[in-house]
């Protein structure tokens, strides 16, 4: 940008855009249309009002296994707990069931082990257990529908066994190794203790979630809740009502907007060994004599490997300490390494120690500022949960204003942490970016730079002016002061927001509008050219500075006002500035 004032521009309005020539985002037109809340595009692209899922509860899950389970149930005139066992067998996919079903009945029954007329044990008195052999009166003896005899004991062990051996006990089948016969949910109910009764009933209706396609349990330790994603949007970030952000896709933290790929090398680069590697070639040097890695812990040049080698040796060039002396610079220098660093004759292993230096100081600047922000945003999600436990009631009380008239500091906490999310992702983002192409590199610093500014004027004005109120004795919400203040918290969440929505639209799209304005400074440079041949034609402008132009937005887009001071956007119906206070 050429001016403070122009660089604001692309923050500061509610519908401020970034330009694209996807033609799946964008109807009609290669260039967004900036400041028109009209814009046909604007349903196409992905925003947190337009929730692309559905948060399931545990009563809205066995609302519809049970659903399914009944009409399956009356499509196929069986009973309830054989419509369970066919259920579990098939991933609880009915169409499937209906399908193989119609086609082979006896085929079907056949493999899930339900009989279609049960096997009629004669009336005895006593019968032989099949697993313990002994003799036990009629009643106390049990069978599934293939009439194979166990008493009540041996049921439970068996039955429990299998539960608590994990999810298999679904699909149950009867204790006789050559039988077939499934075990349904009736027999594991009357057999087992409550305990083993509430774990069964667990896998029963995990296994439900975890058969669909569309669904998939939240990752978030102790949460009951599901997800049910609607898969014609391509954004994969939810939220469950547990207040866990995650992406349904990979199931990882949310990391809008790196796609999954980038997440996955992103993770396995900060837990693997690779980056201890790039320390050790970067700070240490194998003793020319013996060959251990050796690290430099004093000033001196000097150096003497550990015992039995006690070979010394220079620093810089790994000659002999023996010669060396005054007249190759001393103890905290070597003409020869300068030399032979000037004259470009250094060899392949310092040359590969000076890339892993480069390498990791360029991996420690992204991943500082990517743990910073995680940090950041840990601390704004437990303020957070302060404000709605406690200290929204208490403000309001001292206010004397409902609860309902201070949500919007909630809501401005909640950007906070989805911002601190976002903005944490964008180093990830920045650190796979291609180092040949200078001018994405230069767009995306420009626009992570202008969003850590924007939301660290968020988050100092939802934090430290918010404290004053706090702090206050006697605060009123009717004076002109918490007025503007409110006003100016509301705008500032709302610019935000707006920002990093197209932020993020800007990243997952690649960053095209620097291609666009590669194409159009080529094009406007090959006619200059012809034009201009015989002078030699003017240079060609950055790119960088193409896409910017491309994204400043003019006053006269706007029905606001910018302060003259600090260049905040200000509603028309005030003659105060919400960020500086300072008058027109």
């Amino acid at each position: 940008m050429d001016s403070d004032e122009e660089m604001h521009d692309c923050y500061s309005d509610e519908d401020v855009g970034f330009g694209s020539d996807d033609k799946d985002l964008v109807d009609d037109d290669d260039d967004y249309v900036y400041g028109d809340e009209e814009s046909d595009d604007s349903d196409d692209r992905p925003s947190h009002r337009q929730q692309n899922y559905t948060v399931l509860s545990e009563v809205d899950i066995e609302k519809s296994q049970e659903e399914d389970v009944a009409r399956l149930s009356n499509v196929l005139s069986i009973s309830r707990v054989d419509s369970c066992v066919l259920l579990c067998h098939y991933n609880w996919n009915v169409s499937k069931v209906h399908d193989e079903w119609f086609a082979d009945e006896g085929n079907v029954r056949k493999s899930v082990g339900l009989l279609e007329q049960p096997v009629i044990i004669l009336d005895a008195r006593e019968l032989t257990c099949r697993i313990c052999f002994e003799n036990y009166p009629r009643h106390e003896m049990s069978s599934v529908a293939c009439g194979h005899q166990f008493c009540h004991g041996c049921w439970r062990g068996y039955i429990g066994t299998s539960v608590n051996d994990g999810p298999g006990c679904l699909t149950l089948r009867c204790p006789d190794p050559s039988c077939n016969a499934a075990v349904g949910p009736d027999m594991i109910s009357n057999f087992v203790s409550d305990e083993d009764k509430e774990k069964y009933s667990r896998y029963f209706l995990r296994s439900y979630i975890e058969s669909k396609r569309k669904t998939k349990w939240c990752p978030a330790p102790g949460c009951e809740f599901a997800v049910k994603l609607d898969m014609s949007n391509s954004n994969y970030d939810v939220c469950c009502r547990c207040t866990c952000s995650f992406c349904w896709n990979c199931m990882e933290d949310a990391h809008r907007p790196v796609v999954c790929e980038t997440v996955a090398k992103w993770t396995l680069k900060n837990s693997a060994e690779s980056e201890n590697m790039n320390w050790i070639l970067a700070n240490s040097k194998a003793c020319p004599k013996c060959k251990r890695p050796i690290e430099k812990n004093h000033g001196c040049m000097h150096m003497t490997c550990s015992a039995p080698c006690r070979f010394e040796f220079c620093w810089l060039c790994l000659g002999a300490w023996s010669n060396h002396g005054e007249r190759t610079g001393g103890f905290y220098a070597c003409n020869r390494y300068e030399a032979a660093k000037q004259e470009g004759l250094l060899d392949e292993d310092e040359k590969r120690r000076e890339r892993a230096k480069n390498s990791l100081e360029r991996y420690t600047h992204y991943y500082e500022r990517w743990a910073t922000n995680q940090l950041s945003r840990k601390k704004a999600l437990a303020e957070l949960q302060n404000i709605k436990i406690g200290k929204l009631e208490k403000l309001s009380i001292k206010l004397c204003l409902p609860e309902t008239e201070l949500k919007f500091l909630v809501e401005a906490w909640e950007q906070i942490v989805e911002c601190r999310r976002v903005l944490k992702w964008t180093y990830a983002y920045g650190y796979y970016l291609p180092d040949t192409e200078d001018a994405k590199r230069q767009l995306f610093e420009y626009l992570q730079g202008e969003a850590e500014s924007g939301l660290e004027r968020l988050h100092a004005c939802a934090e430290k002016e918010l404290q004053s109120y706090f702090d206050a004795e006697n605060p009123s919400g009717d004076s002109q002061e918490f007025v503007a203040f409110r006003t100016k918290l509301v705008d500032l969440t709302r610019i935000t927001r707006n920002y990093f929505e197209n932020l993020v639209h800007a990243f997952e799209t690649g960053l095209k509008e620097v291609n666009s304005a590669d194409n159009d400074q080529q094009a406007a440079s090959s006619s200059e050219s012809e034009n201009h041949s015989s002078s030699g034609g003017r240079s060609k402008v950055a790119t960088i500075s193409s896409v910017s132009i491309s994204m400043t937005v003019t006053e006269a887009d706007y029905e606001d006002w910018r302060c003259s001071h600090c260049t905040f956007v200000n509603p028309k119906t005030t003659d105060t500035c919400g960020a500086c206070e300072n008058h027109i």
